[in-house]
């Protein structure tokens, strides 16, 4: 086999089985879509749906300093997590560009378990690897040790008790637990990319299969369905949140990309792009970079990533993901625009969609929030 050939997940017999349409993403084959992206989505917003992100990257961090470790190479503080919680953080390098964003998940007193996506799993790895000299600690690939499927929606907690006997109600959003579903051993997380309530579940790749049909069988009666990473994303961008390569890059500071409050300063000893951020940061309150805000369109023309956004003739902006929304109806679109156009109701503002510019509507992110 050549070594460029995309990997396959532990699922995929099943999801040609179920007739998705494949993509390579990050070097994975990965199921698009099952059927309608649209109906997909709004079995998510309504019901609930099924994904397999095993394309993830898990990374373990063992050992006595492995809290020491991961609060000197990331930029939150991680001591601060209590066993069972996770935390959402960003590893960044010397000169404060995003490398990636993560989830940390304290699995034990000495033992986190480090998210990455499928793009930058590598990457990360490298940089843990390398910032963990001097730490008694050890930072092991667990990418083949894991599948990981999510339960996304707001029938997904019934769902999932229906097959657990594990304490979900009393699972904080950003709490992982181990536990069985369906008979099988479980690390289960209440995180995930949707906007909704939901699951995700660390499993063995080899008890992946017997799992995923426990769910769909749990969430037939509800109207669950399957998921591709196509409805995936609209999701992830009407919730306001960022994708890696879109709007987080290396290029960007957590401060130009508005999400300075993960950088954790008050925290002990010194971590990896600390002079730098702290630059960032001082910067940011001087000169406000460009802010990230949501568009909506007043017509019918979806805006794509890298389209200019325009006032007054001039260029004050970059579209970073856009795509119809399922839920208002619309074409929404993230971009980074000038500090003075950014104010939610702001007019004049359009973006250039191959020379001819369309009126949007500026609006606070995110575009959807759920109803507790």
């Amino acid at each position: 086999m050549s070594s460029n050939a995309p990997r396959l997940t532990a699922l995929d017999a099943l999801h040609r089985s179920l007739g998705a349409t494949m993509t390579d993403f990050a070097g994975w084959d990965m199921p698009l879509r099952y059927g309608s992206e649209r109906d997909e989505h709004l079995a998510v917003r309504t019901r609930a749906g099924l994904f397999d992100l095993s394309h993830m990257g898990e990374i373990t961090v063992t050992g006595p300093q492995a809290a020491g470790l991961l609060n000197h190479a990331l930029v939150g503080n991680i001591a601060s997590v209590g066993v069972g919680r996770a935390r959402y953080t960003m590893i960044c390098r010397e000169d404060g560009g995003i490398l990636d964003d993560l989830i940390v998940y304290r699995l034990a007193e000495n033992e986190y378990m480090v998210v990455a996506n499928a793009s930058n799993a590598q990457v990360v790895l490298d940089a843990l690897a390398e910032r963990a000299d001097g730490f008694d600690a050890l930072v092991r690939d667990d990418r083949d040790a894991y599948a990981l499927i999510a339960v996304q929606g707001p029938e997904s907690p019934d769902i999932l008790k229906s097959l657990t006997d594990a304490d979900l109600d009393g699972l904080k959003y950003y709490a992982g637990l181990p536990g069985t579903v369906a008979g099988v051993p479980a690390l289960i997380a209440r995180t995930g990319y949707t906007g909704e309530d939901g699951f995700e579940l660390f499993v063995a790749p080899s008890d992946a299969e017997k799992l995923w049909q426990a769910l769909t069988d749990a969430g037939a009666p509800v109207g669950l369905v399957p998921c591709g990473l196509s409805c995936r994303d609209t999701l992830r961008l009407e919730a306001g949140m960022p994708l890696y390569g879109h709007e987080l890059t290396t290029s960007l500071t957590p401060f130009d990309a508005g999400l300075g409050r993960v950088v954790k300063f008050e925290k002990e000893g010194d971590f990896v792009g600390r002079a730098a951020l702290q630059e960032a940061a001082s910067r940011a309150e001087e000169n406000p970079p460009r802010v990230l805000v949501g568009l909506v369109a007043e017509g019918r023309r979806v805006p794509r990533a890298g389209y200019p956004v325009v006032a007054d003739g001039k260029v004050i902006g970059e579209v970073t993901s856009g795509a119809p929304s399922p839920t208002l109806g619309k074409p929404i679109a993230m971009a980074y625009v000038d500090a003075p156009h950014a104010a939610p109701g702001t007019a004049g503002v359009g973006v250039d969609i191959r020379g001819s510019h369309e009126p949007y509507e500026v609006v606070a992110l995110p575009f959807y929030k759920r109803q507790k």
